[in-house]
């Protein structure tokens, strides 16, 4: 009998101190990788399984003119969580990665949520009036736009780093032309002006309030 009474109490400060092994790890986990920006890259490899695996995923997800003769009025939105192959999605969350965390490390995680939602609608609603205009079979996914406008929103606030991603984003949208490669380089350029202007109306009507 004390030897079970022994191994209850040294099983209870076993497990007391497991879980406070535990909680730091979820401290740990919760600061470093549940970040806005992880969780939203975590969201974009779920929608790029789904998308795979439904019939014409990429037409229901993907920005076409569905959007409008079919009401499917969800495309501007799933668009950007909708990618055409693991290469492509993988090059876009690794600079979402790169780039989301760092303004959100300076903004908060609300405004970021925010930043990128808003200005990758914007710029997924803009980007449809040129499919609308000029290519009108044209299926347009991927972040890309989404990104370059939170690159936009970058250079507004950082002169040190505006050419070099002005030229950044010149180099994506033209070098694939070249090589004869399906690329929505008008969406990228769009997203670089929706994100400048949206960080130049933010100083001006909102500067820098903590959303944290």
């Amino acid at each position: 009998t004390r030897g079970k009474r022994v191994f209850r109490n040294q099983s209870s400060r076993e497990n007391r101190r497991c879980f406070k092994r535990g909680t730091t790890l979820m401290s740990f986990v919760s600061k470093k990788d549940l970040s806005a920006t992880n969780v939203i890259i975590f969201i974009t490899l779920v929608a790029y399984i789904i998308q795979i695996n439904i019939q014409n995923g990429s037409l229901l997800m993907g920005l076409n003119l569905y959007f409008l003769v079919g009401g499917f009025y969800w495309q501007p939105l799933t668009s950007i969580f909708s990618h055409g192959g693991i290469a492509h999605l993988g090059m876009n969350m690794f600079v979402l990665w790169q780039f989301g965390n760092l303004i959100e490390k300076a903004r908060g995680k609300k405004r970021f949520i925010i930043l990128y939602l808003f200005t990758g609608i914007l710029t997924s609603l803009l980007s449809f009036l040129y499919i609308f205009y000029i290519d009108i079979q044209v299926n347009l996914v991927g972040a890309s736009g989404a990104i370059c406008a939170i690159l936009g929103y970058i250079a507004y606030f950082d002169k040190f780093q505006r050419n070099g991603i002005i030229t950044w984003i010149l180099l994506i949208s033209v070098a694939p032309l070249l090589i004869g490669l399906p690329i929505a380089w008008y969406a990228h350029f769009i997203g670089l002006f929706v994100g400048f202007v949206y960080a130049i109306i933010e100083k001006r009507f909102f500067p820098l309030i903590s959303y944290k």
